[in-house]
Formats: C-alpha cells, structure tokens, sequence
C-alpha cells in the first residue's frame, strides 16, 4: 500500500499513542474526523495497521536481562529450518527471531528475569532443538535505545 503524507502523519501520531480518539487524531493531522476515520480503516484493512498494544515496561514486570542468540543450524533444507521456526514460534522468551545470511543463520531476541533464567533457557530448551548446530549469546549489559516507532 502506497501511503500519503495524510496516513504517514495519522501512522507517526498512532505509534506515539494509539489510545488517541478520531477528533483528537484528525485535529493533529488537520483533517475532519470521518476522513481520518476511513483512513485509518483502509490501513488497518489492509495490514498497514496490524494492531493496537500496550507498551509495557519490561524491568517494572522483572524482565531485566535482554539477551541476543545467534543460532547456526546443522543443515541448510526448507524442512530443519520448518522444524526450527516452529518451536521458537511457540517459546514465550522469545520476542524476535530473524533468519540471516551469513555465518549466523538465525538471530534470537530474548527478555529474562536474570542470568540464572538463561542457563535454564539454553539448557532446558535451546540446547534441546535437534536442528542446532552451534549458539553464540551476548547479554546486553545497558539499553541505549529501544523505539517501536518506525520512521515513517
């Protein structure tokens, strides 16, 4: 979908807070709020707009320890790399997963109470996934900046 200056400005304004009302959207953005109702209708129809969600601080629910895993798999087919996808889809610590190209073949973003909570997920899970070859962690010791906004 090709997007207008008009739903670049609704799109920036919704990232920010998506609690705000039609009247209040479509006076930021300089509009009647049918018009801007309709746009963002279109948007969220057309998966442009996937949901609204709480942003919720992570350290304030005990999830203090951000952690990056770069996984190399044995082999290189359509069906370990199913395999693969289909059990970290389904593992909660899990918030990001990427396929790369390179020598990583795919990228682990995970959120954890503590050091001890990573043992268990490598030992207990990880570790445990057939189609692992080798695993690299790093442990981020400070976020710098961490933004859900896209730049539009």
């Amino acid at each position: 979908m090709k997007l207008d200056q008009a739903q670049r400005n609704i799109l920036t304004l919704l990232q920010k807070d998506s609690t705000l009302s039609t009247q209040a959207l479509s006076e930021k953005v300089g509009m009647s709020a049918t018009p801007c109702w309709r746009r963002v209708r279109e948007m969220e129809e057309a998966g442009v707009i996937r949901g609204y969600v709480a942003l919720v601080d992570r350290h304030k629910v005990g999830l203090g320890t951000c952690v990056w895993v770069r996984v190399k798999l044995k082999q290189h087919s359509a069906d370990v790399l199913d395999r693969f996808e289909r059990v970290v889809k389904a593992c909660e610590e899990v918030v990001e997963c990427y396929e790369l190209l390179g020598e990583t073949d795919c990228l682990l973003k995970l959120y954890l109470p503590n050091l001890e909570a990573l043992s268990l997920f490598m030992h207990n899970f990880l570790l445990k996934i057939p189609e692992i070859d080798v695993t690299h962690s790093a442990v981020a010791l400070r976020e710098i900046k961490n933004e859900t906004a896209l730049p539009l």
